[in-house]
Parts: C-alpha cells; structure tokens; sequence
C-alpha cells in the first residue's frame, strides 16, 4: 500500500460482464457495429442500443443507505486495497509467474513517466514484492468474492505450469467461476475473508487456486473529487475489466451490499435517467462506452488488446454555469493546465455562461453535464488517448458541440 498518500486511499474496482443466451434481430445487425457511428441530426432518437442487442450483462451492487460513501447507488464490484493484497505471501501462490513480467499481465506500452501514479509506484521501495498491477487486481478478485460471493480464480495445475514456462497463454482469459470448487467450502472461506483479508492468501493456498489476474484487464483510473460525497471520502481507484462466458451464482453480502442486479448497459443508463437507481459519474461514462461493444466477444477482444496500451489518471474538476453543473475531464478546453491532485480541497470553477454559450465558445470538450442528480450526458469532441474509445451518447439535451472529429461528437436532443 502507498501510505504516502494523504488525501486518497488506494482502490480497485472490476466490470463484470457476463454472456447471455439472447438472440440478436437481424434487424439489430447495424447496432452492433456501433464502434463509429456517424454524425446524426439534432432530434434524433438515443443512440444506445436496446437492451436486447446485448449478448451479455454488466453486474452492479447496491450500496447500504447506511453506507459512509455513495449511500443506495449502485456501484461496480470493489472497495480499497488491503496491506495484504500487498503481501510477499502472495510470491508463492504465483511461484510459476514470479519469473515473468508484472506476473504474466504482459508489459504496458504506455511510456512509464505519463502511467498513473498508483501503477508508476516502486512498490519494491515500500516493502512490497508485489507489483501493483498485480497487487490492484488482487484486490479486485478479492472484493468481488467478498461483496458478490464470486471468485475470479484458476486452479494451480502442473499443466498450467508447464504451458507457461513453454511460452502458451495461460491460465484462460475467460474465468469459468462454477463447479471448481465446493460452495459450501467457498461460503466457509469467504466468510472468513470477510473477517480478515489475510484469509484470502491462506484461502488460496488451501483450495490450491490462484486469483485470476489475468481475466482483468486495465480499463481506467479515477480520482474521487472532494466535496462531493459525505464525509469526504476520496479514492485513487484502479479500474479493470473482466468478461465471462456466462454469469456466476451472485449473493450480495447483506452489509455493504444490500441488492445487486445483471442487466445490459444501455438498461442500467435508462434506469438511472428514468430516476430509478442512481449511478455515480465513473459508472455513467465507462457503461455509455461499453454500449459501443453489444457483443460480448467484442468487447473482450477490445478490453485485452487495449489493456496493454495503458491508461489516463482522471481528476473530475467542476464547472459551475448558471444553468447547470459541469464535470471536466482531461483534455477539455476549460480543464486545468495541471490540477494539484494533491489538495484536500475541491476545485470548483464557476463561469456565468449558459451551457449552449459554453458549448459554443470551445472546440476541445471531454465532460459530463448534469442537469440534475439523474439528467446527465457525455460530450467530447477529443480522441480519448491510449486507444480508448468515447462513450455512445444517449438522450441529452442542449446544442451540439462543434465537432473535431465527426465519429466522437456527441449529438444531442432537448428532453
């Protein structure tokens, strides 16, 4: 762990998509090929995909109302990192990847001076053996178990161990999560987990299993903005990727989680601006994006090669107008030259335009407005770095910004 950090505390978090068995219409067929869809006019109906163009389901957990941060929102599996996804004990349960890079995650292209802090750091200089990389997904895997009761691991085989000293692509990149282990036994060791994340590493020994880090794949980094949520909570949250062939047996943890729900992304999006559940803006912007991918299959393929490009630390930095609340990202005209991540304080900035006159005036947006807690969208102009890709507008409202490049500007229609 980075006890350096003053004002964030460390976190992981993973997208669970899971295949279904749903037909996909012909008629659909255009939908699915929505990676760069052209410029529409303005008035023109949402662009998410109906939730039956999806092969798979995101998972989402619903936080306690008695919860400290983001009370009943609906949140992606994870929660921060413990000392012990940190421990050297974790060298011996991945003794066939020790000799390999970051443990076989493969190397990053992304120069090492512009990766995110939480990846950049030499854990080796505070006390750890274990990468971050690796260590991030650990973290993942293990709260995943604890809130949801599913385990993203593969069993220590000596094939395993042969096929990658040979140079083969091993364990699997799709996790099969059912019938590797007994259910009561894994109740047994994930209430213990619960009690103690140490138990997580002795769990592993015992049921000779590994967490599966290699299904995880690097999506995202977000800075929690201060100011917005009780008690001042903020995380330097690591965000991964993870895709399924089917969806595993799912039980929330009846104290932090209280629901949780499998539904397409574009259902999840017209829920929360149908006012019926809430999602934090990191949720917004990441499912819009994955509404880019109908197909399981393609998003994992996406999700795997683009994992290795790297990623962009996010700081949220908020524009009041008089007329609504902006959120700029990186990359935006009105976005700091270099925001002092390090401050306790929020950043707020305040301008006395309109959204339209704001939209007008520059050509370089990446930002989320919100109307309101649950009238929210996207608008970006910009070619998100590292290979990513923008996020499929959906409803919104106001002008259409100028665009830059036609196939990531968001088109708008008033509500």
């Amino acid at each position: 762990m980075n006890t350096a950090l003053k004002h964030w505390k460390e976190a992981a978090t993973v997208i669970l998509a899971a295949g279904v068995r749903r037909r996909i219409p012909a008629g659909d067929e255009v939908l699915m090929r929505a990676v760069s869809p052209p410029p529409l006019p303005v008035g023109s109906p949402p662009l998410w995909p109906h939730k039956s163009a999806f092969d798979y389901e995101v998972l989402l957990l619903k936080r306690s109302s008695k919860s400290g941060f983001m009370p009943n929102a609906y949140v992606f599996p994870g929660g921060l990192v413990d000392p012990s996804d940190f421990s050297a004990d974790w060298q011996g349960v991945f003794q066939a990847f020790r000799r390999y890079p970051n443990f076989g995650l493969g190397v990053i292209r992304q120069p090492p001076e512009t990766r995110p802090p939480m990846f950049a750091t030499d854990r080796s200089k505070l006390g750890s053996p274990i990468p971050g990389e690796v260590a991030f997904r650990i973290c993942a895997v293990r709260e995943t178990f604890e809130e949801a009761g599913v385990l993203l691991a593969v069993p220590m085989k000596e094939e395993a161990e042969s096929a990658v000293r040979t140079g083969e692509q091993v364990p699997p990149t799709l996790t099969e999560t059912g019938q590797l282990w007994d259910t009561q036994e894994l109740a047994r060791w994930r209430l213990l987990v619960m009690e103690n994340p140490d138990n997580f590493i002795r769990m592993c020994e015992t049921l000779r299993c590994m967490p599966n880090i290699w299904a995880l794949h690097e999506w995202g980094n977000w800075l929690t903005p201060g100011g917005v949520y009780a008690q001042q909570r903020r995380y330097d949250t690591a965000f991964f990727i993870c895709c399924l062939p089917g969806a595993p047996e799912t039980i929330q943890d009846e104290k932090e989680i209280v629901h949780f729900k499998w539904s397409t992304p574009s259902e999840v999006l017209h829920s929360y601006q149908a006012r019926e559940l809430w999602i934090a803006p990191p949720q917004f912007y990441d499912l819009s994006r994955m509404c880019r991918f109908p197909r399981l299959q393609e998003l994992h393929s996406f999700a795997a090669a683009r994992g290795l490009e790297g990623c962009e630390r996010w700081l949220p930095v908020r524009l009041v107008s008089k007329d609504c609340l902006v959120s700029l990202l990186p990359g935006d005209l009105l976005y700091p030259d270099d925001p002092d991540s390090s401050e306790q304080t929020d950043i707020i900035l305040r301008k006395e335009q309109r959204l339209e006159e704001l939209q007008a005036e520059d050509d370089a947006l990446h930002r989320i407005v919100f109307r309101d807690s649950h009238i929210s969208t996207v608008l970006i102009t910009i070619a998100p770095k590292y290979k990513h890709l923008a996020p499929l507008p959906g409803p919104t409202f106001g002008t259409t910004p100028k665009p830059t490049d036609p196939t990531l500007t968001t088109r708008s229609s008033r509500l």
